[in-house]
């Protein structure tokens, strides 16, 4: 037990100084733009800025959420106007003032580009806006995300299967080729976790979304998990009948911890149990099937071996999490191996020391994949968490040991 804590206070200095000098650092000096408002698009891995490049809803609200998060926690006034930036950009440019929600997509300037309403953009701005009231006070933030909440809910809530459909128009139209992927499915694995994730943190200011919370935790244990293999089904007709039999390592690691803060904020002590037996399995399934000899994990693969091999950032981050919150949970040893396994994967391969932030991953051989510093899928949101919630993870562990 001393060899562990002594790794854990290691670990724990290690990734607190990856977040305040590094990742967060990153979008204050490089991310603003101060000609057309809000944040660059696109920045390359060697930092050259895509001025006239497209503003996404996801990096958007991400970034609000990652600032209001690290400012609610760490109480660093650097945080705030990063995230009182997003929250403003958000409201005056992404909000739809006609129909409601957000929009999914703007040009550079700001204007609408894709006006699509998909459920998982409108729940991450759930997400971000709770965070952000939960770090200001904000009512205004407050209001803004219930009304987000109760769109969602009248718009795109499958009333006679359960679950979310994928999204529709900016009219809030249902469509059948709403997708986040080229997999075109009336569901998805990817849209109900953030739902989930979205109002389990609604939930911790408002009660508005307690049943509704429960619920969505009830459809990824009936109808998107497996319980013949421990990993989630990704793509569903309308009736919850999977399209194929493919994995996501990273989404299977996220959910496993996801599921029990879902559990832990409804404070209900039989869900809590049954999150907890699930998170175990799912975490024990991606530790042996997932991983490669190094301790980093692949994107994805199938009962019949992988599909993709890449190790991109986002898995490596959500491993760190879901690895040590099944060790808490099991105390078994491997876990733990795992996460900090997947920490040194990041520190070797994935953290940029030159330009700072991390790159979007590397191959099997090693070779940085270039897909920008940030852009539409890219934002400090699953490094910025995994820094904190292992910090703080870490600490309750050292205390109860």
């Amino acid at each position: 037990m001393n060899n562990i804590i002594d790794t854990a206070i290691n670990y724990q200095s290690e990734v607190l100084d990856e977040l305040v000098h590094n990742i967060l650092p990153f979008y204050i000096e490089h991310a603003i733009d101060e000609k057309q408002g809000g944040f660059y698009g696109f920045i390359t891995n060697n930092l050259a800025v895509k001025a006239d490049a497209p503003k996404g809803l996801i990096q958007n609200s991400r970034l609000l959420w990652t600032y209001s998060h690290a400012y609610r926690l760490l109480k660093n006034d650097a945080y705030r106007p990063i995230a009182d930036r997003a929250y403003s950009y958000l409201l005056d440019r992404f909000w739809d003032v006609e129909n409601g929600g957000f929009y999914w997509m703007l040009t550079h300037k700001g204007k609408p580009l894709d006006d699509s309403k998909l459920t998982y953009g409108q729940a991450f701005c759930v997400y971000a806006l709770t965070e952000y009231y939960l770090a200001t006070q904000d009512a205004s933030a407050l209001e803004k995300s219930l009304e987000a909440y109760r769109l969602i809910e009248e718009h795109f809530l499958d009333t006679v299967h359960g679950g979310y459909i994928e999204g529709g128009s900016r009219d809030w139209v249902p469509s059948d080729k709403a997708s986040l992927d080229d997999a075109v499915a009336t569901k998805s694995m990817n849209t109900q976790l953030h739902v989930l994730e979205a109002y389990t943190n609604l939930v911790r200011v408002h009660q508005d979304a307690h049943k509704r919370l429960q619920a969505a935790i009830d459809v990824m244990v009936d109808h998107v998990i497996d319980p013949d293999t421990w990993h989630f089904k990704l793509h569903f007709d309308a009736d919850w009948r999977a399209h194929n039999d493919h994995i996501s390592y990273g989404h299977d690691i996220e959910g496993s911890w996801l599921l029990v803060e879902a559990a832990e904020v409804l404070n209900d002590a039989m869900l809590i149990e049954q999150a907890k037996n699930i998170a175990i399995k799912m975490a024990q399934a991606t530790y042996d099937e997932g991983r490669d000899q190094d301790g980093s994990l692949f994107y994805e693969g199938s009962p019949r071996g992988l599909l993709n091999p890449n190790k991109d950032w986002w898995p490596q981050a959500e491993a760190m999490i879901g690895f040590l919150n099944a060790y808490q949970i099991s105390g078994e040893l491997h876990f733990y191996k795992a996460s900090l396994q997947a920490w040194q994967f990041v520190r070797n391969y994935i953290i940029d020391k030159k330009h700072g932030e991390w790159f979007w991953g590397v191959t099997p051989d090693g070779k940085v994949i270039d897909q920008g510093k940030t852009g539409p899928w890219k934002s400090p949101y699953h490094n910025a968490r995994t820094c904190l919630e292992v910090h703080r993870r870490l600490k309750t562990l050292m205390i109860d040991d």
